[in-house]
């Protein structure tokens, strides 16, 4: 985050009651903002071993990008007080780790508005992991989904944000 912008100091989907409201951005300027997200699925060697092979379900890691970007479009409808976007751009790769072992995701979402893109990121990445656990359960029930979060994020009166080391 840049030096001048400040954190709210308060839950901004809270009205004075406590009550849910969405946030009023019908008075912010459009502005081009971006946000990137990551995550990663664990599990057995031999699973990834045919997660990467494919089978009848079709290529796993193909899937989910695709399941990501839908989700990512429907992040508005999924999620209750956020906003809809209408044109985000999405991308979303999975890819294998044999260091995990597993698949990583990461999603980057841009949209010219007037509010920011980081759910989308993040609803893009949570469902295409999703995805792999539905595609590879019948082989691997262990796997194990974790470390979803944005990495950076741009645009708007806060300006650029990028998460520390220390959480990943």
């Amino acid at each position: 985050m840049t030096d001048d912008a400040k954190e709210p100091s308060h839950l901004t989907h809270l009205d004075s009651q406590g009550r849910p409201r969405m946030v009023d951005v019908s008075e912010k300027p459009g502005t081009s903002r971006w946000a990137v997200a990551e995550g990663s699925i664990h599990m057995d060697t031999a699973t990834l071993d045919k997660l990467i092979q494919g089978g009848p379900k079709g290529d796993v890691m193909r899937v989910a990008e695709l399941a990501g970007i839908q989700a990512a479009k429907r992040t508005g409808e999924l999620i209750p007080l956020c906003h809809l976007l209408p044109a985000v751009s999405i991308g979303v790769e999975v890819t294998p780790d044999r260091g995990l072992p597993g698949l990583r995701a990461r999603a980057i979402a841009r949209v010219q508005g007037s509010t920011g893109v980081e759910m989308e990121a993040l609803t893009a990445v949570a469902v295409a992991l999703l995805t792999v656990y539905d595609m590879g359960k019948a082989v691997d029930r262990n796997m194990v989904i974790e470390g979803i979060r944005l990495l950076e994020k741009a645009g708007g009166r806060s300006g650029e944000w990028h998460a520390s080391d220390e959480t990943g």
